[in-house]
């Protein structure tokens, strides 16, 4: 008989997290199947995520933008009140496995940030997988933040402090825009800050064997995600950096960067792996792994001592790199 080698156990998961995520009825595993259903809460959450934007006195505007093979995207501009000009940008990019969400996905969280740091938030759409697979994503997303720059002048912002903010599947691609941006030699980037990105389409870390079956987005979702951006291509050699990040060679001329993620999560190994590899390129990373959490636990637990931490760090974070 084969000898099968034993799976690894998995860390701690923070009881107030754990407690937290039980009673939010959520499944470890996302399946394809759940697509549809993940992209109509998205859609009706819309009304309700406005009017928080709308409490913290936000202009909201919209805007179309040309990307990729002739396609057009919405997207979203939230500026603070006042006539404070020019103000620095977060270029935010929303999560969903690279198969749900949309630019006002994960907003109340960010709105208070765009009155705490004077900033106007950008948050554009990205054509979903599988629908639109690699490369649409990063290349929709590549195009607004060109036309974020490209029309700083009529959006009052400060070219030079362009702050990207990606997170989960955002983060992501927030990475591999960056990547994009330094390889094409525009535009620049003030800093990144990815938030328990998803970077790696092998599934070959320790912490993806830990994750099965257990917490938010476990090993199972993330081969959904990423068989949905890359096809048959996932796990082959034939994946560029921009799609799976992890897989660049070279992460010099990179802009500053803030990189967190909980230590019960699946992406836990590749966000430390790439902290790594910048310090290694002589980059500057500040890498937080955070004992204890699953992925998205400031959202599914946010009183808790762990995720008030997190919020607080982040928050500091970029207080510095935009003032």
């Amino acid at each position: 008989m084969p000898q099968h080698p034993p799976t690894p156990p998995t860390p701690p998961i923070d009881p107030v997290v754990a407690a937290a995520l039980e009673a939010s009825g959520v499944t470890s595993t996302f399946t394809a199947a759940m697509i549809p259903a993940a992209r109509k809460e998205s859609a009706d959450a819309h009304d309700l995520i406005l009017a928080g934007t709308a409490h913290h006195g936000l202009r909201h505007e919209e805007f179309v933008v040309e990307t990729f093979a002739d396609g057009l995207i919405p997207v979203s501009v939230f500026t603070p009140p006042g006539d404070v000009r020019p103000r620095p940008v977060i270029f935010y990019v929303h999560g969903g496995g690279m198969v749900s969400g949309d630019r006002f996905s994960g907003m109340e969280f960010l709105a208070p940030w765009s009155v705490e740091h004077d900033a106007v938030i950008v948050a554009a759409d990205y054509r979903l997988a599988p629908e639109f697979p690699d490369p649409y994503p990063v290349e929709d997303t590549y195009a607004a933040l060109c036309w974020t720059y490209d029309n700083a002048n009529e959006l009052g912002v400060d070219p030079a402090r362009i702050a990207i903010v990606g997170v989960s599947a955002g983060g992501g691609i927030a990475a591999g825009v960056t990547l994009l941006a330094r390889d094409r030699g525009r535009p620049p980037i003030l800093a990144q800050m990815l938030l328990c990105p998803m970077l790696d389409d092998r599934d070959q870390t320790l912490s993806a064997t830990q994750i099965d079956g257990v917490g938010f987005w476990d090993r199972e979702s993330n081969r959904t995600g990423w068989a949905a951006l890359l096809g048959e291509r996932r796990g082959t050699d034939d994946v560029s950096i921009y799609a799976a990040p992890a897989r660049a060679n070279d992460l010099s001329a990179l802009p500053q960067t803030f990189i967190d993620v909980g230590s019960a999560e699946v992406f836990r190994d590749e966000a430390v792996a790439y902290a790594s590899a910048l310090w290694a390129a002589g980059g500057s990373a500040d890498l937080h792994v955070w004992a204890g959490g699953v992925h998205a636990y400031e959202m599914f637990a946010p009183d808790a001592a762990i995720s008030r931490g997190t919020v607080s760090v982040r928050n500091e974070w970029l207080r510095s790199v935009l003032a």
